[in-house]
């Protein structure tokens, strides 16, 4: 059985079309680094389908459809020759790629969650499959490129949108297995779920929405110091290295006492100007 996403033929064209633009970005990154055509086509390729590969070897499926769907594959891969000779007009397209971008992002978090459950995974599991799908992508295109991830960089809701589109997308899934829904609520379901994730990431692009950062704070707060009485019970004892040996402790007794005798010496010969000190001064 495969997901409902994928048995849907609009909704395999849809796929398709996001496999494309998604390699589009990528391909685009490598241009405006002035990478060369070899490069600028692994970068689409990884764009593209780096999600679904790492989500297809987590689950042991060999060879990942990354690299045995001739059609994915070529999808990819005529993106990277596209983007290489109308780069200029596609960098022109914020908009056009943004919601494109926003709707692979539900797609693939929608269709990597299901995949996972169709594996017999957890909840959890199934969750982080989805997210992997719908990011890792991007993140290989950073990483190749030497960028900050945007799923970090990216102030606006990027990886909250594929959270939430994968929790409901494990909901709908128990639901259906519960019995409390049929098939047709489920695809239904599926399509509301990706217009969901397609809306929160264009609506936190639209009106500036960023998730909080940490607490401003520039003090610390911390317990007081302990008195000095108890403190000296806290202290780290002093062990000689060769405490063990009872040798070196008589070696080391004798060090000392002939060291103290010569002081000792040193003194009364400093006092005593007929052993050869220096008299003292009156």
């Amino acid at each position: 059985m495969e997901p409902l996403l994928e048995s849907n033929t609009v909704f395999m064209g849809i796929e398709y079309l996001a496999i494309f633009c998604c390699g589009l970005s990528g391909g685009l990154m490598a241009v405006r680094k002035g990478y060369d055509l070899f490069s600028i086509l692994i970068t689409s390729w990884l764009t593209a389908l780096g999600g679904g590969i790492v989500r297809d070897v987590l689950l042991g499926i060999f060879p990942p459809a990354g690299i045995s769907d001739r059609g994915l594959v070529l999808t990819a891969l005529a993106s990277s020759l596209v983007v290489a000779v109308i780069h200029p007009e596609v960098g022109k397209l914020k908009w056009t790629m943004l919601v494109i971008d926003a709707l692979a992002l539900g797609l693939f978090a929608v269709n990597g969650t299901s995949k996972a459950l169709l594996y017999h995974t957890s909840g959890m599991t199934a969750v982080f499959l989805g997210m992997f799908t719908a990011l890792a992508g991007g993140l290989f295109r950073d990483i190749l490129l030497n960028e900050v991830p945007a799923v970090i960089k990216d102030r606006h809701w990027y990886a909250v949108p594929s959270f939430v589109g994968c929790v409901l997308t494990v909901l709908l899934t128990k639901a259906l297995s519960a019995g409390l829904i049929d098939i047709n609520v489920e695809m239904a379901g599926d399509i509301v779920i990706v217009g969901v994730v397609v809306a929160m990431r264009i609506l936190s692009v639209v009106y500036n929405i960023q998730l909080p950062g940490a607490m401003q704070r520039h003090e610390a707060h911390l317990p007081p110091p302990l008195p000095l009485s108890q403190s000296r019970y806290l202290r780290r004892p002093v062990v000689h290295p060769q405490a063990d040996d009872p040798t070196a402790l008589r070696n080391v007794d004798a060090g000392a006492r002939h060291t103290a005798g010569e002081d000792v010496n040193a003194g009364q010969r400093q006092r005593d100007p007929d052993h050869g000190g220096r008299p003292m001064s009156e």
